[in-house]
């Protein structure tokens, strides 16, 4: 899981996995699996960071090393 922000400031986590993919408009909207639609205060760069943190931690890239 990854921490995002909401816009009124409160933090939640989701799933990176379920992302199905993001956009800038100015605010970052990400958009899951399921077509549900969440702002964030993270620009796009910075929920990429998390997610390649994430999968660093779970040892996704293991096999790429």
């Amino acid at each position: 899981m990854i921490e995002v922000t909401k816009l009124d400031g409160k933090t939640f986590f989701i799933n990176p996995h379920q992302i199905e993919y993001m956009e800038s408009n100015p605010d970052t909207t990400l958009v899951m699996l399921s077509g549900k639609r969440l702002l964030v205060r993270e620009g796009v760069g910075a929920v990429i960071d998390k997610i390649v943190e994430y999968r660093k931690r779970i040892g996704y890239f293991k096999n790429e090393e």
